[in-house]
């Protein structure tokens, strides 16, 4: 008794990521660079009165996980002084529960 052949199937080509060819094609697809990243936070800013932008903020996602970053490399010391002098300067607060506290503090000893 001979075995049924096995219906043959056509190669399928796969296509992996396609490279880019350029410089510039490789720049599009790259994330945004921290200077783009920091003329989005002032314009956020000058729409909504600060920097703390929510991670949940579906309008502002990549914004809102860029800040958290930031401050996660603040607190580890991981964030040259020129970058953090440069948000300091827009007055970013790298610990808002930290702000909001010294803020009630203060409050209260001008009582």
């Amino acid at each position: 008794m001979s075995s049924p052949e096995m219906p043959r199937q056509s190669p399928r080509k796969t296509q992996g990521p396609s490279l880019p060819n350029s410089a510039e094609e490789k720049n599009v697809e790259e994330k945004p660079s921290w200077e783009k990243m920091l003329d989005a936070l002032y314009l956020f800013k000058a729409q909504h009165g600060h920097c703390n932008v929510s991670t949940h903020d579906e309008h502002n996602k990549s914004l809102g996980q860029w800040v958290s970053q930031q401050k996660v490399l603040h607190k580890k010391n991981a964030l040259s002084s020129d970058r953090k002098q440069r948000m300091n300067s827009i007055g970013f607060i790298w610990d808002p529960h930290e702000h909001e506290w010294n803020a009630h503090f203060n409050q209260l000893c001008a009582f």
